[in-house]
C-alpha cells in the first residue's frame, strides 16, 4: 500500500514538475496567446481570433503581422497591424490613388501589391501624423491595419511610428478558429 501511496505522490510530483517546466520554456522563448480585438485587420483577422505570437529582440520585416503594446493616451490594450515599411524606408499614403507607396529611396517607392487589405485607403479626419511621402526614423516602423478606413496605425498620430521595443512580438499563426491556421496567406 505504501508503495501505491509512493508511486502516486511520484508520478503526480512529475507531472506538475513537468507542466512548470514546459510553461516556464513556453514563455521563456515569448510564445503567447493574443486574443485579436476589434476589425482593424479585417478580412485577415477577426474580432475574436486567437494567435500565437513569438517575441523577436530583432528587426521585424515587411508584411510581419505584430502586437504593439506602446503606451497611448487613448488606447489602452494591444493593437495587431502589419508591419509596411521598416526603419529608413519611404512611405507615401496617396489617398487620391487608394495606394500605398514603398521604396528604399523617395525615387525608388513603389505601389504595394496588397490583396491582404479590405478596400483601397481613403483620408479620413484622424489620419494626421505625417506629410508624406516621410521616411520611417531609426528604430521604429510603420504599420497599418488591414482594414484601411477602419484601422487606428501609423497614420494617425494616436499610434504613429511604432518603436522597436513596444513590438510585443509577430504573431506566427491563428490558432482559432480551428482549421484556418495560415494567416500569412
Amino acid at each position: 500500500m505504501q508503495k501505491k501511496i509512493a508511486s502516486s505522490v511520484f508520478e503526480f510530483a512529475s507531472i506538475i514538475i513537468t507542466s512548470i517546466i514546459a510553461v516556464s520554456l513556453i514563455f521563456g522563448l515569448g510564445i503567447r496567446l493574443t486574443t485579436v480585438e476589434g476589425k482593424s485587420m479585417v478580412p485577415t483577422l477577426s474580432d475574436g481570433d486567437k494567435l500565437i505570437t513569438i517575441s523577436k529582440s530583432s528587426e521585424y520585416e515587411f508584411l510581419d503581422i505584430v502586437v504593439v503594446v506602446e503606451p497611448n493616451e487613448e488606447l489602452f490594450e494591444p493593437i495587431i497591424k502589419r508591419v509596411i515599411a521598416t526603419e529608413g524606408q519611404w512611405v507615401d499614403v496617396r489617398y487620391d490613388e487608394g495606394k500605398v507607396y514603398v521604396g528604399d529611396t523617395k525615387d525608388t517607392m513603389k505601389p504595394l501589391d496588397e490583396p491582404y487589405t479590405a478596400e483601397p485607403p481613403t483620408k479620413r479626419p484622424y489620419d494626421d501624423m505625417n506629410v508624406y511621402p516621410v521616411q520611417v526614423p531609426e528604430g521604429q516602423y510603420f504599420c497599418m491595419g488591414d482594414n484601411r478606413n477602419h484601422s487606428t496605425d501609423s497614420r494617425s498620430s494616436k499610434v504613429g511610428f511604432v518603436q522597436e521595443g513596444y513590438i510585443l512580438g509577430k504573431a506566427i499563426c491563428r490558432l482559432f478558429p480551428a482549421g484556418d491556421y495560415n494567416i500569412y496567406e
